[in-house]
């Protein structure tokens, strides 16, 4: 049996937009601040243009070993069944280097 997300394409823009907004303001710090973050989590409500509420939820870990990359996570729900079930998820990791891993050439240039 397969189960379907019963909602249409276009609602799932907004929460991926807001999700990658929220996600940039945590790429714009340096890896000494994530690393400070490490074990701990966010969770805060984003109105979004359409007047919907999303709960997001930021998680800082290591992504292999301490004091190797860090991995941010954020997921998003609007408390609904379905996105509660399978969350929007988006990360990224940083290296101590303060360089974006497994990320393309346009890449934004490392951390001092």
């Amino acid at each position: 049996m397969k189960i379907m997300n019963p909602k249409p394409t276009g609602e799932k823009t907004e929460p991926r937009a807001l999700l990658a907004s929220e996600l940039q303001m945590y790429r714009t710090r340096s890896y000494n601040e994530l690393r400070e973050r490490i074990g701990s989590q966010d969770d805060f409500v984003v109105a979004a243009p359409s007047g919907r509420n999303y709960q997001i939820e930021v998680d800082f870990f290591w992504d292999d070993r301490p004091n190797g990359n860090i991995r941010v996570m954020a997921m998003i729900d609007d408390g609904g069944f379905w996105s509660a079930v399978l969350p929007g998820a988006d990360s990224f990791i940083l290296s101590p280097a303060g360089q974006f891993i497994g990320e393309g050439a346009d890449d934004p240039p490392p951390r001092s």
